[in-house]
């Protein structure tokens, strides 16, 4: 292959992909692709549904996010289009900004979801897809749950027939069950066959499509019973063709500038968390590589061909690339097959949505967000693992509940922020003993019994020394030199030290003066090559001396027990 085919495919995958086609894969392939997009046509009524567009907008964004890809991303499984968090942010996004009118509303969504788009390809030209690890999973899935509380409690009325009042989700619930005494009873039955069915279906036969199921069931007993002249509300005119290039109302993005740029970032993080995990997962199990880099352009293209044709935030799909997956797809034939399926339906079958009842609308919504979003075993995980992350999740939850789903990604994000800077500015520094008949030195709180000199003191930084560092290794450093007249020596093991700045090194460089005005050895063990030439460059090497730096820490501390307490040792140069 020539270097400039070799560009090619790096920067179009699929075209690496079809040079090396095998014709056996095609069937795998299409099957695959028709069958996710009998999925996710569905569920993408259902989760524009979510977001307040019209429900053909979710199909739109289905349609360029598959196609677009297939073409530029590099995992070979993954399904791309809407999905319910996503969703629930968008939602978020136009109740923050006010909106009301459904062709502002739409307009908005597909603004913000061009705006994500432009950011993923900022990330992928900067090379920054690291930014993404400031939103932890404690905080996705925290909010995540909160969010799809949220949307529940929203769906609730569609299965009643009844109108709410509240300005956020623990007000809206009050104000249903107060109007539970009107609901309307056909809607009722049809929202509790609706919930029944899609819900058993999961538990009785997970393999069943139950969106696709509760869609043409609820389109025949449409038909069948004529529940529209019943009284129960049904989803309204769905046109049939394709949609047209339009650019979202800039004017209307820039009236609400703070809540597009938070939603936009919020949607950065959210779909570069997810497509990152799943890309890998699904190219370590089929045994090739995937280009991050190249994941953030196919998200960033997915999301601006979503922008301007009227959809919505795209990313990946975990259902529906494990579908992919199992149903045989092994290149992005199978991705482009789904979003041409999607297509065909948009040009021929779309109307035919148009008698869907609303009740059922909602149902295929709860099912999406309870089994999609409501993470309940990574809480309990969390809960057991790491208490402070299970109350990140849950402050993540709480906020998305009381002040609305991006409000919950901004706590998530501040509370992480502040335990990793709390975690930052204290490392660990746990002093050491010998464990008995070995050279080996450890934790003397998890080995009490381990030896413990009372003239040489050993301890050992976990973690960088640099400025967030510094003090805390003053405090803990100086503490021990100034203990006690029976101290001679303190060794440092710096196994753990893998980097080191300036004031690091401004700060190791007072220990060795306070260890000789104190008439205490200071040594060193286990310093790394780079850690050592850049104390070396600043001089705290020489006023150390190179005699107390050791490959080990038990050489440092026979060393100092075998120099004894020679008079003055501190004070009269760095030597022994």
């Amino acid at each position: 292959m020539t270097a400039t085919a070799r560009r090619t495919s790096g920067l179009i995958p699929l075209i690496g992909q079809l040079r090396a086609y095998d014709r056996s894969w095609l069937r795998g392939d299409l099957i695959a692709g028709v069958t996710v997009a009998a999925l996710i046509v569905p569920k993408n009524l259902g989760y524009a549904g979510i977001a307040g567009i019209p429900l053909q907008n979710g199909l739109y964004a289905a349609a360029a996010g598959a196609i677009v890809y297939a073409i530029f991303g590099s995992c070979r499984q993954i399904s791309v289009g809407p999905s319910s968090g996503l969703a629930a942010v968008a939602a978020s996004a136009v109740l923050a900004a006010g909106l009301v009118a459904e062709q502002d509303v739409a307009s908005f969504v597909a603004g913000i979801t061009l705006a994500s788009g432009v950011l993923f390809l900022l990330l992928a030209v900067l090379k920054m897809g690291w930014i993404a690890r400031f939103l932890s999973r404690a905080v996705v899935t925290g909010f995540l749950f909160g969010a799809a509380i949220d949307v529940v409690i929203g769906e609730l009325p569609k299965l009643t027939g009844t109108k709410v009042t509240g300005s956020n989700p623990i007000q809206e619930l009050w104000s249903w069950f107060g109007t539970l005494g009107e609901a309307h009873p056909a809607t009722v039955v049809v929202g509790v066959i609706a919930l029944v069915v899609v819900f058993g279906l999961r538990a009785v036969a997970p393999q069943v499509p139950g969106a696709l199921v509760l869609v043409v069931g609820g389109l025949l007993a449409a038909s069948i019973f004529d529940l529209g002249a019943k009284g129960v509300a049904l989803v309204g005119d769905i046109p049939s063709g394709l949609p047209a290039f339009a650019v979202p109302d800039l004017q209307l993005m820039f009236d609400h500038i703070g809540t597009t740029s938070l939603a936009a970032v919020a949607l950065l993080l959210i779909g570069f968390s997810q497509t990152a995990g799943d890309a890998r997962t699904f190219a370590a199990k089929h045994h090739y590589r995937i280009d991050i880099n190249q994941e953030s352009t196919a998200q960033g293209l997915a999301n601006t061909a979503a922008g301007v044709f009227q959809g919505m935030p795209v990313s990946t799909s975990l259902s529906a690339s494990s579908l992919n997956d199992h149903s045989g797809a092994r290149t992005g034939v199978a991705s482009l097959t789904s979003g041409v399926t999607v297509i065909l339906t948009l040009l021929f079958l779309a109307p035919l949505f148009s008698n869907l009842p609303k009740p059922v609308l909602a149902a295929l919504i709860i099912e999406a967000v309870v089994m999609g979003m409501m993470n309940v075993p990574e809480m309990r995980r969390l809960a057991r693992v790491q208490r402070f992350d299970f109350w990140i999740a849950i402050a993540a939850l709480t906020g998305a509940l009381v002040f609305g789903v991006l409000a919950g990604v901004v706590i998530g994000i501040i509370l992480s922020l502040i335990w990793l800077v709390s975690v930052a500015t204290r490392p660990k520094m746990p002093a050491l003993g010998l464990e008995a008949g070995t050279q080996v030195f450890r934790e003397v709180d998890e080995h009490p019994e381990d030896t413990v000199y009372p003239d040489v003191a050993v301890v050992r930084l976990d973690g960088g020394l640099f400025f967030a560092t510094a003090d805390a290794f003053d405090d803990r450093l100086r503490e021990l030199i100034q203990s006690g007249p029976g101290l001679t020596g303190v060794v440092l093991d710096c196994g753990g030290i893998n980097f080191i700045d300036s004031q690091g090194v401004d700060k190791l460089g007072d220990m060795v003066d306070l260890a000789r005005e104190t008439g205490v050895a200071l040594r060193l063990a286990r310093l790394k090559p780079g850690v050592r030439a850049t104390l070396e460059r600043d001089g705290v090497v020489e006023r150390l001396g190179a005699d107390r730096i050791h490959g080990n820490i038990y050489r440092a501390v026979e060393a100092e027990r075998s120099a004894g307490a020679t008079p003055g040792r501190g004070t009269d140069g760095p030597g022994e």
